[in-house]
């Protein structure tokens, strides 16, 4: 019998395999980047259907197999936002992070830093958009050791928050965020 994992998950993306079935590219809490397989996920009497869409925040059960991971059910805690734009925004903060991920490694300021923008970006109203994308695109390269503090001598990286105050304290900062973000992206070679 195999072990099941229960853990709080975003949907990083998704691709279409065989009939029914749908692999999901997920980072958890628990696991970090995670690739599974739901059966028959896309079959119209599915109840992981809708709390799996792409770019919404699920409770997800996974089982490891011989072949990689299986999800066994999933609950939807967040949905995505009616407002197009605000998805659009997590959807390139996701394809970034997926890039950028190597695989199966817990790192709770990741997750914690990739689940805050996402609850901010899914209200549907959510005006400082494109500061929360560029506090989360640099919290994900800081994680990732891509980017120091030192380098921008900012307080952005000590909590995962994004509240006016710190929202505020990017925006002095833009310029030299921007042109961090654009080094270490380029830097990776990913």
């Amino acid at each position: 019998m195999y072990q099941k994992y229960s853990t709080d998950a975003l949907v990083l993306g998704s691709r279409e395999r065989g009939e029914a079935d749908r692999v999901y590219t997920l980072y958890t809490r628990d696991f970090g980047l995670v690739r599974a397989r739901a059966s028959a996920v896309r079959s119209e009497h599915s109840r992981m259907r809708y709390a799996l869409q792409n770019y919404s925040c699920a409770n997800v059960s996974l089982v490891r197999g011989k072949r990689g991971w299986r999800i066994a059910g999933a609950s939807a805690l967040r949905g995505v936002s009616k407002n197009a734009e605000n998805t659009a925004v997590f959807a390139r903060i996701a394809e970034l992070a997926t890039r950028l991920l190597g695989g199966e490694e817990e790192n709770a300021y990741l997750f914690a830093a990739l689940a805050e923008a996402h609850e901010a970006l899914m209200q549907d109203e959510c005006p400082a958009r494109a500061t929360i994308e560029i506090v989360c695109v640099a919290r994900v390269l800081y994680a990732l050791g891509y980017l120091s503090t030192e380098a921008l001598q900012t307080a952005l990286f000590t909590h995962t928050a994004y509240t006016g105050e710190h929202l505020l304290e990017a925006e002095t900062k833009r310029d030299k965020l921007l042109s961090s973000i654009n080094r270490a992206i380029a830097e990776s070679q990913l």
